[in-house]
């Protein structure tokens, strides 16, 4: 791999109640454990951050395969649904992303979304990993 960027991120406090902050100064944030997970919440968790960052890096993905493809993905968008669940292990996460594209027919849109998924750095690092389903929809509510 030809490094291209690097950042750092350093967690202090308790782990999921605690603060993270990047060493380029982007993100620099409380983190507590959700309600559902007997935390105070109201505040980012990693679980939230995961979300975040797997939505924005598939979007890129998503747009540079359908510019490749000469389609026009204004109007896309992408939801990261990121779960926290129990195994024999311990915890596992699983993901699945929702792809909208306006003016476009969902079967061209699940297309375009699983080659997005087969170049998305995120989607590498999770594959054979953790559980992914990758869904075109005709919308979604914010």
């Amino acid at each position: 791999m030809e490094d291209l960027y690097t950042v750092s991120a350093i967690a202090t406090g308790g782990g999921r109640d605690g603060h993270v902050a990047s060493s380029d100064g982007q993100v620099d944030l409380d983190v507590r454990p959700p309600q559902e997970l007997g935390g105070q919440g109201n505040a980012a968790n990693p679980e939230s951050l995961f979300a975040a960052a797997y939505a924005t890096c598939f979007h890129g993905a998503l747009k540079l395969v359908a510019n490749s493809e000469g389609i026009d993905a204004t109007g896309s968008k992408v939801r990261a649904v990121v779960t926290l669940g129990k195994d024999e292990g311990g915890f596992q996460l699983a993901a699945k992303i929702n792809v909208v594209i306006a003016n476009l027919d969902v079967a061209t849109v699940q297309k375009l979304a699983e080659q997005a998924h087969e170049v998305c750095p995120y989607s590498k690092a999770t594959r054979n990993n953790i559980d992914v389903e990758i869904v075109a929809v005709e919308s979604f509510d914010e």
